[in-house]
Formats: C-alpha cells, structure tokens, sequence
C-alpha cells in the first residue's frame, strides 16, 4: 500500500534522503555517472537543510538554493556551521551545471566526490539523531 509522505514532516524527508544516499553510494562505488552524482549529492543535501529547518519550526520554502537554505539554517542554530558551510560552498552550483548542457563540466574527481558524500552521509546522520530525539526516542 502506498504510504502518504508529508512536506511538513523531516522524518519524511530524512527517509528521502536515506534512500537516495543508497544509490548514491552504489554508483559513487562504482564510478558510474560522476556528474549525475554530484547534481544528485546536492539536490540529497538541500532535503537535509529542509528536514533540519522544518524540525526547527520553519515553513516549508520551495527553493534549490543551497546558499539560502545554509543562511536561513544557520540564522537558527550554529552548531551545524561546520559541516553545512563547506558542502554547500561545494555543491551550491552542480544541481544546476550537471544538470542542465551549457556549462563547462569538470573532470570527474571520484575521491573528492566519495569525500563529500561521506560527509553528506553524516549530516544525515546528525539530523535523523535530532529529529528522533525530539519524538522522545533515545539516541
């Protein structure tokens, strides 16, 4: 039976995510389709900015900007800076570049793209940590 995912609702979006970062790891293993990876790592990390600003009592904004979503979180709480600044410094132009034919492509940079990836990973991490424990579950 189909189940009814809610925008409002981050543990939606985390679960998203989750399964997304599956496949992302799957192809990045195997270096298969670097530039739909990258577009897809940031297009998984504006979700987790979403999940986290919508945990924090935002409304639910429909934007791609990565820059934007980084600012309005980091309005709200710091203690994320660290891990969010650098990723979305990093992947703020792919979902746009790889996507779309235009722009001048890089030359894949598999490692560099396995490192964001594991660093995405994390910070799904932290998030679903966070939102659990606001539903009162132990973590």
């Amino acid at each position: 039976m189909p189940r009814k995912t809610d925008a409002d609702n981050p543990a939606d979006w985390i679960a998203i995510v989750e399964s997304d970062l599956e496949g992302l790891h799957l192809l990045a293993g195997r270096q298969i389709s670097y530039f739909m990876c990258r577009g897809k790592l940031a297009e998984v990390l504006e979700k987790i900015l979403k999940a986290e600003l919508i945990r924090s009592g935002w409304a639910l904004v429909k934007t791609h900007d990565l820059r934007w979503l980084a600012g309005a979180l980091l309005e709200r709480d710091q203690s994320l800076a660290a891990q969010i600044k650098p990723l979305c410094e990093a992947l703020a132009e792919a979902y746009y570049l790889d996507r779309y034919a235009g722009f001048d492509l890089d030359d894949p940079d598999w490692p560099d793209l396995r490192a964001k990836l594991a660093a995405v990973t994390a910070l799904c991490a932290e998030v679903k940590r966070r939102i659990e424990r606001g539903r009162g579950n132990p973590s």
